[in-house]
């Protein structure tokens, strides 16, 4: 029985993501657990690992992968590099019709290609089996913590990027001098835990959502709020999880107050664009207002948070919004609120977020992947096959065919 051929493609988005769906020391460990599989890595000298890393542990690169039957990588795959008839494994960013991945995915169809995305991998209970969310909120802390440093002109720090790895980046975060202050987290998945982990590297005390809102603190202070805490019933019923999920219209935003207690905001929620919205622009306006620093990491351009107003990039993360004005101004005017609207946080991050996203696809994902997929993880997951989109993915066909 021949062997299984599988590569793991260098990131060809522009701009440059440093990750790769499988680091050196995980790709060691994939080949002792599928032995019946050969790896092939392709080069790439924009990867946080070099080429080199990899050689060192005897890891196989090759240029050409065409002769391998699935292929990996991290962001969407630039469509001229697209090998027909062959199975991919990427996040395509296309399941939400998403404009600028139209042409993306008409592509993978004429060229017969089955398409696996990591974001429709889940278990039984649909819970998610891979992602990057538990580094989005990491760095999205880290930078809302360079930002109150820069505004305030009390120290900096090495951006994220610019840390080789875990080690220095929380050496790093021992810098950071805070005043008595209050610090809001929205959400309660793995990007609001990421970012609860750069906060306890600054040894700053959680506080319930009471205290937050009617105690004054002679020390940093922040809370985690979910949304029973910002969102109520527009009939008067009790908040209901599994109601809000599937009815969020029916319910009106309650998040104001905060904005009258918090001196910074990061932004870990998931929002459907059915529910309300947290804030309106007048609700900036307001005299009382306190927030200071918005990092938003869920980053939904005319979402709940009118403050972002755009995304921003790695190399640029930050902009000033004049709240009075609703503009955008310079990113630490004195009276602006500094935002930080960066899209893609684990791509800082890139050395210990794909070590985290390797483990998860083996001991995860690999296994249906490779063996029976007996929970219907990879088949949730497929897009398209044979030249189609699947019965899970149909309704993408008007978005195929330019018609929405």
């Amino acid at each position: 029985m021949s062997k299984i051929k599988f590569g793991v493609l260098r990131e060809t988005k522009t701009p440059p993501d440093r990750r790769v769906a499988l680091a050196p020391m995980q790709a060691l460990e994939f080949q002792k657990k599928f032995p019946f599989v050969e790896l092939f890595v392709q080069p790439s000298d924009l990867r946080a690992y070099t080429n080199e890393e990899f050689l060192a542990l005897g890891i196989q690169m090759k240029e050409d992968l065409s002769d391998c039957d699935i292929l990996i990588g991290v962001k969407e795959v630039a469509i001229d590099t697209l090998i027909p008839e062959k199975k991919y494994m990427f996040f395509s960013h296309t399941a939400k019709k998403q404009p600028a991945n139209r042409e993306l995915l008409q592509a993978i169809l004429e060229k017969n290609i089955e398409l696996i995305d990591y974001e429709y991998l889940t278990d039984i209970h649909n819970i998610r089996l891979v992602a990057f969310g538990r580094w989005a909120g990491m760095v999205g802390a880290y930078n809302a913590m360079i930002a109150w440093g820069k505004k305030n002109g009390t120290y900096n720090l090495k951006r994220a990027h610019e840390c080789h790895d875990m080690a220095e980046f929380i050496g790093e975060l021992k810098k950071v001098k805070l005043p008595p202050m209050k610090i809001l987290i929205t959400g309660g998945g793995r990007v609001a835990h990421g970012a609860m982990e750069t906060l306890a590297h600054v040894n700053i005390e959680q506080v319930t959502p009471q205290q937050f809102l009617s105690k004054k603190f002679d020390k940093p202070v922040f809370c985690q709020i979910d949304p029973w805490h910002y969102n109520k019933r527009k009939d008067g019923d009790p908040f209901d999880l599994k109601h809000f999920f599937k009815h969020p219209y029916e319910y009106m935003s309650t998040f104001v107050p905060y904005t009258k207690a918090a001196d910074m905001l990061i932004a870990c929620h998931y929002w459907d664009p059915r529910a309300p919205r947290f804030l309106t622009i007048d609700d900036y306006k307001a005299p009382d207002f306190s927030l200071k620093v918005i990092a938003d990491v869920s980053c939904d351009i005319g979402g709940p948070l009118p403050s972002t107003l755009r995304t921003s990039s790695i190399e640029e993360p930050f902009y000033g919004l004049d709240r009075i004005n609703f503009c955008e101004t310079d990113a630490f005017e004195k009276d602006a609120i500094t935002v930080m609207a960066v899209d893609n946080l684990p791509g800082e991050a890139p050395r210990n977020a794909s070590i985290d996203f390797s483990k998860d696809l083996i001991d995860k994902v690999f296994p249906s992947l490779f063996e029976e997929d007996t929970e219907d993880i990879i088949k949730k997951a497929t897009i398209t096959k044979d030249g189609k989109l699947t019965a899970l993915f149909s309704y993408l066909q008007n978005y195929v065919d330019g018609k929405e």
